[in-house]
């Protein structure tokens, strides 16, 4: 595997959980800004390409499921059949299941709950983890992946005290699925390796996933029903790990974390057809994804970041803040990328949307970059 070049900074807690100072100590990245907001107050006249959730969800069948938990509401909510139908999909006891509400309820946890003195963060990735790190008073270091060497990890680049570790896979929003192989030379005792794979359903196969592994050492997974499944709004994922960690997580929870509308869609996810479902949405995906990609390369402007694994596209360009007001002109909401540590203006993220989207978008991009005055 070729040996990635790789920047350490730290992020000291001085500074607020919504900001933090970028590889060079000269700006800040804003932690919690995130894809909602590229159309928040604006999403009735934009094409949403900024928020990663599957497009026309959740189903018709999810949403009656959704609605009978309504007549229940009343009643406090009972997580036990839901813990049991995730742990069941898996082929884990209950005790490694925990239920939080989506998946950054997971990093708040894990940031309060867990003992770690020497917390590392490999970035671009999503960027909740660190934050809730950093709101929980932590020292962040961060391990930086160049996009020359495509965003790929050597594990060598992680400093060997670190006692936990954050990584996605496949990563947001660089769209990299790392082999479950190198994740593995991640593990060792004493150590916790965190693996958010939120989007991990949406890969075909979900292929490279470590989840239902028992026999790496300190490993906590976490999974998210919000992006394939449309319920973002209705917050609900789960983190899987070892017993021990499960209990300590679930010790800084408050009573009752996960609404019962909440449950009853987990339960509904893990039945066999919402399974073959999510499966048949990723193959959906991967075909879109590459006619995404290939009207991509038409344009000598962009450069794309590949292989692009997840359900979006990363992308550089000269000029992106201008190109992104002007695709928002045109109907179109895309994902700024120098929110993100490791990346700056010049990258623009992109959700996967069916062809006839993707032909209009790339319409629209050809116009933007078009009317683009040139500098002199």
């Amino acid at each position: 595997m070729t040996t990635a070049t790789t920047i350490i900074t730290t992020t000291a807690v001085m500074h607020t959980p919504t900001e933090s100072p970028d590889a060079t100590g000269a700006g800040t990245y804003d932690l919690r800004h995130h894809g909602d907001a590229e159309i928040r107050g604006r999403g009735r006249d934009l094409t949403d390409l900024a928020v990663n959730v599957r497009a026309d969800t959740p189903p018709a069948w999810l949403r009656e499921r959704i609605a009978h938990a309504l007549g229940s509401l009343a009643a406090y909510p009972d997580g036990r059949p839901a813990r049991a139908a995730v742990a069941a999909r898996h082929g884990l006891p209950v005790e490694q299941v925990l239920l939080t509400a989506g998946a950054a309820e997971a990093f708040v946890l894990i940031a309060r709950a867990l003992p770690a003195r020497r917390p590392v963060v490999i970035h671009p990735q999503f960027t909740e983890p660190e934050a809730a790190l950093c709101a929980a008073g932590h020292e962040v270091r961060r391990v930086l992946l160049r996009a020359e060497d495509g965003f790929r990890l050597d594990p060598a680049a992680v400093p060997e005290d670190a006692d936990l570790v954050v990584v996605g896979n496949p990563t947001n929003p660089t769209s990299v699925l790392h082999p479950a192989a190198v994740l593995e030379e991640l593990a060792r005792p004493g150590r916790m390796l965190v693996v958010d794979e939120a989007f991990m359903d949406a890969v075909p196969g979900e292929r490279e996933a470590l989840c239902g592994r028992t026999d790496v050492p300190g490993l906590v997974v976490l999974r998210s029903l919000t992006k394939t499944w449309g319920l973002a709004g209705l917050r609900i994922g789960y983190v899987l790990a070892a017993p021990e960690t499960v209990a300590a997580l679930e010790a800084a929870q408050p009573l009752w974390p996960v609404s019962s509308p909440a449950l009853a869609a987990a339960e509904a996810c893990m039945e066999p057809r919402a399974l073959a479902e999510a499966a048949a949405a990723a193959e959906r995906i991967a075909v879109d994804r590459a006619h995404l990609v290939a009207g991509l390369r038409e344009f000598t402007e962009v450069e794309v970041s590949e292989p692009a694994e997840g359900p979006f596209v990363l992308m550089r360009l000269e000029r992106a803040a201008e190109v992104r007001e002007r695709l928002r002109v045109l109907g179109f909401a895309v994902r700024r990328g120098d929110t993100f540590p490791g990346l700056g203006p010049q990258w623009l993220r992109l959700a996967v949307r069916g062809r006839a989207t993707t032909n209009r978008f790339l319409q629209s991009l050809d116009q933007a970059l078009q009317s683009l005055t040139p500098v002199r």
